[in-house]
């Protein structure tokens, strides 16, 4: 049995569903230096509010305080009361630069020439 609501109702349960999806996330979008709130993440993709922006090239993914994802968006589409985001990558924030060589284990870490 399929339950059917009405057009304001639907619209309410909406609203409650996202509302609660907000305060139970602590994701968030950057771009230009707006702050968006993410609703939900998966692996290829993000969503955010309906009334959101469409949102291409790259963004910064925060958790907190933490940036944790610079994402490369690629299409957007509405659903469900959402605004859902693709990416083509998302790559990961390190606090150390890259490095290209292998760090072997147990090297020395720097090289005394002379001892005095």
């Amino acid at each position: 049995m399929e339950v059917v609501f009405s057009k304001e109702i639907q619209a309410g349960l909406d609203q409650a569903r996202i509302a609660a999806l907000k305060k139970a996330s602590r994701l968030r979008v950057t771009v230009d230096g707006t702050v968006h709130p993410v609703l939900r993440l998966w692996k290829t993709g993000f969503a955010l509010e309906s009334d959101a922006p469409s949102l291409r090239g790259l963004v910064d993914l925060y958790d907190g305080a933490i940036h944790i994802f610079q994402c490369l968006i690629i299409t957007s589409y509405d659903e469900d009361g959402e605004r859902r985001y693709e990416f083509k990558r998302a790559t990961a924030v390190s606090d150390a630069p890259a490095v290209d060589f292998e760090k072997r284990e147990g090297a020395p870490v720097g090289l005394i020439a002379h001892a005095p």
